[in-house]
């Protein structure tokens, strides 16, 4: 419906509803301290609002179809966005400015996610790849190749030693950060055993 609403925890009571999108909501993040929700929306925005009173504080706009994901970065200074245009985008927290476009992906982004240094960005998108964006930069490092299929989710190790995603086909694959290279391993879907 557009909305973005706050539920408190305890008692599941609604404590504000967020309007603006124009269509669906298909992603939202908390920042680290807690301060900010950033959300996504099928109408190619993303968007910055105060958990406190629920007010709209910035809206991003730049992506050319809608976002699909959105990350705060570990400082809580960045928010990234990943859209069915097939780029991902990183914002400055502060001021809402886009700061650098990320290309590469032929398909809608799925997912982002942060390194738990905050100097990475990983993406998952329809193409069946997983990509790796510096963030100071936006150069991008890297693209994991092996999924047949979209991949929808991807998350950093606490360690930040390693990216794991998940695909269309079925499997979960995990990629060595200090190499940039090829899948470690492959978990099949069938049985959840390790090949």
């Amino acid at each position: 419906d557009g909305t973005v609403r706050l539920w408190e925890v305890g008692s599941g009571r609604g404590v504000w509803v967020g309007e603006g999108h124009r269509g669906g909501v298909r992603s939202v993040a908390f920042s680290p301290d807690g301060r900010w929700v950033a959300s996504g929306g099928e109408d190619r925005t993303v968007r910055l609002w105060e958990v406190g009173s629920g007010r709209g504080v910035w809206v991003g706009e730049g992506h050319t179809d809608g976002v699909r994901s959105v990350a705060f970065s570990p400082d809580g200074r960045w928010v990234a966005s990943g859209g069915w245009d097939g780029t991902v985008r990183l914002w400055e927290v502060g001021s809402g400015r886009g700061v650098w476009v990320g290309e590469g992906h032929r398909g809608g982004v799925f997912s982002v996610a942060f390194s738990p240094d905050g100097r990475w960005v990983a993406s998952g998108g329809g193409d069946g790849t997983v990509r790796l964006w510096e963030v100071e930069s936006g150069r991008g490092v890297w693209v994991g190749e092996g999924h047949e299929g979209g991949v929808r989710s991807v998350a950093f190790s606490p360690d930040g030693r390693w990216v794991a995603s998940g695909g269309d086909d079925g499997t979960v694959r995990l990629w060595g950060m200090g190499t940039f290279e090829i899948t470690v391993r492959t978990y099949p879907a069938s049985g959840g055993k390790r090949p």
